[in-house]
């Protein structure tokens, strides 16, 4: 008889057991279940951004894409690397796959956080970074350090940028800016033998004139320029976007809400760090931002008719110039990335249009963008 209740412990024990293994291959079917689904969610949210081709490259992007550099650098103090990095997650999770950065960031921080937070996603996005800034120096600000664009130091640049990045190749390296020092058909042939090594995929330069792309171009095909362009920022249209097109070069806008002032949320009355770079330029004066409130009435006026943001209609006048315009602007803040999202879908009529160039036009924008020594570094 001592056996049998032996036996029925046996039994019982071996239910549990079963029961256990059930439960815990429940469980796991659950998270598993869970996992497809929130893979599945940020599949077709992905699928669901517009993507555009920078030019005649052949290189596919998000629509909007975004400007990694104030998470690190130059609008006040360097914020949480574990919340940039859980945005930059979300920017992936909701479709974008146009990343920027440069050396020159922090320096160097922006494309540690970059590199660091896209590596799970590296299939799925394109990440830019720029070189030409001498980072040797005590003072490494952009304002304050000088250039360097001779071939050595391209080629120590990229170098470093890879390992911060955590990629084997770069997929587009820009001059962030022109050196006088050093001639442009140089720089090309440096940015194309670091091509045909396989540690670049495509050339670009920043804030360069016509004439300096032309040149550029005919060693090394260019896939993209990057300067500033917004409503308030229009140079580029005389000389730089012509060529563009004649060219086959795509245009990637920085800055393109003004580094802020575009989204109607600042007036006379803003007050800015001595860390946030906005502090030094002219535009972000008392005066010329009170004076340039009437280009945000402008966006708020079309905006509430569209039942949008000011900062949307802006993106979205940007995206209707040319197809092959993808602006980056920069956000710290989830909010604001899903609002600029929300551009690509925005639709402007003929007439919205016309109306922002008509009242635009008439609006003459009060302060220069920049202190005199950075401009001198534009436009050549």
């Amino acid at each position: 008889m001592s056996s049998e209740p032996g036996a029925r412990s046996g039994e019982k024990f071996g239910s549990w057991e079963f029961k256990q293994k059930e439960t815990k291959k429940a469980k796991t079917l659950v998270c598993l279940v869970a996992f497809s689904r929130a893979n599945l969610r940020s599949e077709l949210r992905s699928l669901s951004m517009k993507k555009r081709k920078l030019g005649k490259s052949g290189l596919e992007v998000s629509a909007i894409g975004l400007g990694c550099m104030g998470m690190s650098f130059s609008y006040g103090p360097p914020k949480d690397k574990k919340e940039m990095i859980s945005l930059l997650d979300a920017a992936v999770e909701r479709g974008i796959t146009f990343f920027d950065t440069a050396e020159v960031y922090g320096p160097f921080t922006n494309e540690e956080l970059v590199g660091e937070a896209l590596a799970p996603f590296r299939k799925q996005v394109v990440i830019a970074t720029k070189f030409g800034f001498d980072l040797s120096g005590s003072d490494t600000r952009p304002g304050a350090a000088g250039l360097n664009s001779r071939t050595e130091h391209i080629k120590e640049a990229v170098e470093g940028s890879l390992k911060r990045l955590k990629v084997d190749v770069i997929d587009l390296l820009y001059q962030h800016r022109v050196d006088p020092n050093v001639a442009i058909e140089d720089v090309a042939s440096a940015v194309k033998e670091l091509i045909q090594q396989g540690k670049v995929k495509h050339f670009g330069l920043s804030e360069a004139g016509a004439q300096t792309i032309r040149r550029a171009h005919a060693v090394q095909p260019l896939t993209a320029l990057q300067s500033e362009y917004s409503l308030w920022t229009r140079t580029p249209e005389k000389e730089v976007i012509p060529t563009l097109e004649e060219l086959g070069i795509g245009f990637v806008p920085y800055s393109p809400l003004g580094k802020g002032f575009l989204t109607g949320k600042i007036d006379e009355n803003a007050k800015f760090d001595s860390t946030d770079f906005r502090s030094t330029l002219p535009r972000f004066t008392p005066e010329a931002l009170k004076a340039n409130q009437a280009l945000i009435e402008l966006l708020g006026r079309i905006a509430e008719r569209k039942k949008a943001a000011p900062a949307q209609i802006a993106l979205g006048w940007l995206l209707t110039q040319r197809p092959w315009i993808v602006p980056i602007p920069g956000t710290t803040k989830l909010k604001r990335l899903e609002e600029n999202i929300g551009a690509v879908e925005l639709e402007l009529t003929p007439a919205d249009l016309r109306e922002i160039e008509t009242a635009s036009s008439e609006i003459k924008v009060q302060g220069a963008r920049y202190p005199e020594k950075l401009e001198a570094m534009t436009g050549r």
